[in-house]
């Protein structure tokens, strides 16, 4: 599959989030940490495909098809086997959030809490429209600023405080929707 095919196939990865990620480069950091992930996996280089997504979205903050088609020859794989990864895993984006990444709990405990209701306050106080979402392949929505984004999650593992949520790494529990503008309040878009 040739790098126009994964254009063609990937989502794009612009969105009004795209200002506060850095474009896929590959860097002398980005290789060495790529080569310490891979010597992990002496028996199989294919191994270490998870691994070195993870680095890639960590670093900018979603998986673009430069950075598939860089995997892929890093683990000597055909692009098409990278892309199949990144789009079986929900943790994978294929599209830059906002600044500020919100995932909101959507299994039963925190629907029953209130997690629906919550990610609708979350869209009214952010701006962001939902509406055309398709929530398996492009499952992030993000504020015309792109300061904020959201995405439901499944089970982040505290049913007894529902609803709960992520943003970014910072987990929140028991925010029920009229936490939402004070819970926004803690991650300052200036």
């Amino acid at each position: 599959m040739s790098h126009a095919s994964l254009e063609e196939n990937t989502a794009s990865h612009e969105t009004p989030g795209s200002k506060f990620f850095a474009p896929f480069e590959v860097t002398p950091e980005l290789e060495a940490a790529a080569d310490e992930r891979i010597s992990h996996y002496p028996a199989s280089k294919r191994s270490a495909t998870l691994p070195l997504l993870h680095i890639v979205q960590h670093k900018f903050g979603y998986i673009s098809a430069s950075a598939i088609d860089w995997v892929a020859k890093k683990l000597d794989l055909e692009p098409i086997k990278v892309l199949e990864v990144v789009t079986f895993y929900p943790g994978f984006r294929q599209t830059a959030p906002g600044k500020f990444h919100i995932r909101v709990c959507r299994t039963l405990s925190c629907a029953m809490g209130g997690s629906h209701e919550l990610m609708e306050r979350l869209c009214e106080l952010t701006g962001i429209d939902r509406s055309t979402m398709d929530s398996h392949h492009h499952p992030v929505a993000v504020s015309p600023c792109g300061n904020f984004s959201v995405e439901f999650a499944e089970c982040l593992a505290s049913c007894g405080t529902a609803p709960v949520c992520m943003v970014n790494d910072d987990f929140h529990e028991g925010i029920a929707t009229d936490k939402a503008e004070e819970l926004l309040a803690k991650y300052p878009t200036v």
